[in-house]
C-alpha cells in the first residue's frame, strides 16, 4: 500500500477516519492512500459505511474523528477539484435544461465567463460521444446516455479526482460494459484521479488499480477496512480476455468473502 521511495506522495489520504451520525457508528477508523492518476475501487457488503466513506473524501460530510487529507491539507468541505458523480443520474440532471445546457452548470458554478463556456461544452461532449445530443433533453435520452451527461458534467469542471458512486447501478448490463470502459479509457487519458465505489465485484477488479474491501460492524477497536488489494492485471483490459485472466479469477475468490458472502 506505501509508495516507493521517490514516488509522489498520496494525493488523497484517509487518516484514521471515524464517522457518527445519529449517535450510530457509520463507519469506524478507516486509513488508506490514494497515489496520483490512481483508479481505486471500494467494496462491500451493504450498509459498511461506502458511500459515506466516498462523501466524506468530497467533503460533504466531516469526520467525527481523525482526517481526509487532499494533497496533504484537511478537506473541510467541497472543492471545485473534486467532481461526484451520482447513481441516479435521473435526479442529478435538470430535466428542463438540455444536455449542453446540463454541462454549462458546472461551469457556470466555477465562473467561467459566459464566452469561454461553449467551447469547453463542445470540448466535453465530443469526449463522451454525445456531440448529436447537445440540444436534446434528459428525458429524450437513454439510461446510459444520461450518465454520459453526469460524467461530462464533472468533466468539464475540470478536476483533480472524481468520486464515483456505483454510477452503473441502475444500468442494463449492456450498457454498463460499454460505460465500464468509456470511463477507463477516459481516466487514461485525462490523469484524472478516481474513488468508485461499487458492489459488484467483477467491476472493482475490472477497472481498479486497487481494490479496497470494507466490512460490516467490524466492531470496537477494529477498522473498517479489511483488505487492500492490488490488481495486476494488464492494460488495455477487456470485457471477455480479462475477465478469463488467471488473476481475475483468483482476487474474485479472494475479495468475494468480504461480500457478506463468507
Amino acid at each position: 500500500m506505501g509508495m516507493a521511495g521517490g514516488a509522489a506522495p498520496p494525493l488523497l489520504q484517509f487518516d484514521g477516519v471515524g464517522i457518527h451520525l445519529g449517535g450510530r457508528e457509520i463507519l469506524s477508523p478507516t486509513g488508506f492512500s490514494v497515489a496520483p492518476g490512481e483508479f481505486v475501487c471500494i467494496i462491500g457488503p451493504s450498509g459498511c459505511g461506502k458511500t459515506t466513506l466516498l462523501r466524506a473524501a468530497a467533503g460533504f460530510v466531516q469526520p467525527s474523528q481523525g482526517a481526509v487529507l487532499c494533497k496533504g491539507r484537511p478537506v473541510h468541505g467541497p472543492s471545485r477539484d473534486v467532481a461526484f458523480v451520482f447513481q441516479d443520474y435521473n435526479r442529478a440532471l435538470l430535466p428542463w435544461r438540455t444536455v449542453a445546457g446540463n454541462i454549462g452548470l458546472a461551469l457556470e458554478a466555477a465562473g467561467l465567463p459566459a464566452r469561454e463556456r461553449p467551447a469547453r461544452i463542445d470540448e466535453v461532449l465530443q469526449t463522451v460521444g454525445l456531440t448529436a445530443h447537445a440540444a436534446k433533453f434528459p428525458l429524450q435520452l437513454s439510461g446510459g446516455m444520461q450518465q454520459r451527461v453526469q460524467i461530462a458534467r464533472c468533466l468539464a469542471q475540470r478536476p483533480v479526482l472524481m468520486m464515483m458512486d456505483e454510477p452503473f447501478g441502475a444500468l442494463d448490463a449492456m450498457t454498463r460494459e460499454s460505460l465500464q470502459d468509456e470511463v477507463s479509457s477516459l481516466v487514461r487519458g485525462s490523469g484524472l484521479t478516481v474513488l468508485f465505489v461499487t458492489h459488484d465485484l467483477e467491476e472493482a477488479i475490472y477497472l481498479g488499480d486497487r481494490v479496497v474491501a470494507l466490512r460490516t460492524d467490524p466492531g470496537p477497536g477494529r477498522p473498517s477496512v479489511a483488505a487492500v488489494i492490488d490488481v495486476r492485471i494488464p492494460r488495455p483490459r477487456d470485457q471477455l480476455s480479462t475477465k478469463e485472466h488467471p488473476e481475475f479469477l483468483r482476487l474474485r475468490r479472494e475479495l468475494y468473502q468480504y461480500l457478506g458472502h463468507g
